[in-house]
């Protein structure tokens, strides 16, 4: 009789082919994942989490009884700190893996400082001590870009990366030919299990600060749905099939948040006001949504579990108006310069 595997920890799960869930406790249970792929006793991390996900991340290692030197790349989806936070502790822990990084983000992953700055306006000292500590920076010869529509032989698997601007100019979604599976980081967007129907899940974008671009985030989410995909593993959370639908319900609700965001543009709402105008208008936009979904938990309840991501979309939103609007009142610019030179030349 063939022994069988040893339980995984609570906080792991087995998706099948060789592709395993991490929960990095990240806020709360099942917020932010991790991924480990394995293949012929060769892995790969996709998304990292914090640094204080590092004992669970080598834990699988050892539940599956894997050598730390298997290991042969980590693969932050994107920089922000929730999926890249604990890439360079996790790297100093792997002593043969490659950290494969969008070329926007290698500079980030080796002088980590500039990223910590961002971070620390955001979140504040009080935040970042709690949930984040200290980056540690990765050795530049140990940091490869990725480019864009490129494949890898990588831990026993074929993958391709394609670089997938509109959340961040630094994302790469990952690509796995074994489970035609996208590793989507934060590009296909967030989907609690809490949030669950009988109708399936529910998901929305996530705009957090700071290059949400609402065109180039709709053009990738498009690119994924054209392979079309059997799975998507979500950071925020989990591995979910019915891809179509779920791509439809995101670029509704994008074309919802374009729609709240010229809104607010229109009314010249600034600082804490237009912050106001639109979390409310994106609670109003998420209930609805879930409504129309089949959700019947309390109000309270749903703004509780997309309390973070209400306060986070919003400030990214904000970001993007500001440059919407700088972007108008320099086209107003060019327009008016123009009729003057024209008007001077009569």
């Amino acid at each position: 009789m063939t022994p069988s595997a040893p339980p995984l920890p609570a906080w792991a799960d087995d998706l099948g082919h060789g592709v395993y869930a991490v929960d990095t406790a990240f806020h709360r249970d099942r917020f932010d994942a991790a991924y480990l792929l394995v293949a012929d006793g060769r892995a790969a991390f996709v998304d990292t989490g914090t640094n204080h996900a590092l004992p669970r991340l080598l834990g699988l290692l050892e539940a599956l009884a894997l050598p730390r030197d298997a290991v042969e790349a980590v693969i932050p989806t994107h920089v922000h700190l929730d999926h890249a936070g604990g890439a360079g502790a996790l790297m100093h822990a792997l002593p043969a893996a490659t950290l494969w990084v969008h070329p926007k983000g290698l500079r980030h992953m080796v002088d980590p400082r500039h990223l910590y700055a961002g971070a620390l306006a955001v979140y504040g000292q009080a935040e970042m001590d709690r949930s984040y500590g200290t980056l540690v920076p990765v050795p530049a010869a140990r940091v490869r870009a990725t480019a864009d529509d490129q494949w890898a032989e990588i831990a026993g698997r074929r993958l391709r990366f394609i670089h997938t601007p509109g959340h961040a100019r630094h994302h790469h979604c990952v690509w796995d030919e074994a489970t035609r599976g996208w590793f989507t980081g934060d590009t296909f967007g967030l989907s609690y299990r809490e949030l669950d129907t009988p109708r399936g899940p529910w998901i929305t974008p996530t705009s957090t600060p700071v290059q949400f671009e609402p065109a180039a985030l709709d053009r990738a989410i498009q690119r994924l749905l054209d392979a079309e995909p059997d799975c998507v593993y979500l950071t925020h959370f989990g591995k979910l099939g019915g891809v179509a639908a779920l791509g439809a319900q995101l670029q509704v609700l994008l074309a919802g948040m374009v729609e709240l965001g010229q809104r607010v543009l229109s009314e010249g709402l600034l600082g804490a006001a237009r912050h106001t105008r639109l979390h409310d208008g994106l609670r109003a936009l998420y209930l609805a949504s879930l409504r129309a979904h089949g959700s019947t938990l309390p109000e309270a309840t749903i703004v509780h579990l997309l309390a973070i991501d209400l306060e986070l979309n919003a400030q990214g939103m904000a970001i993007w108006l500001d440059r919407e609007a700088a972007e108008r009142d320099a086209a107003a610019d060019s327009d008016a310069s123009a009729a003057a030179a024209a008007g001077s030349a009569r």
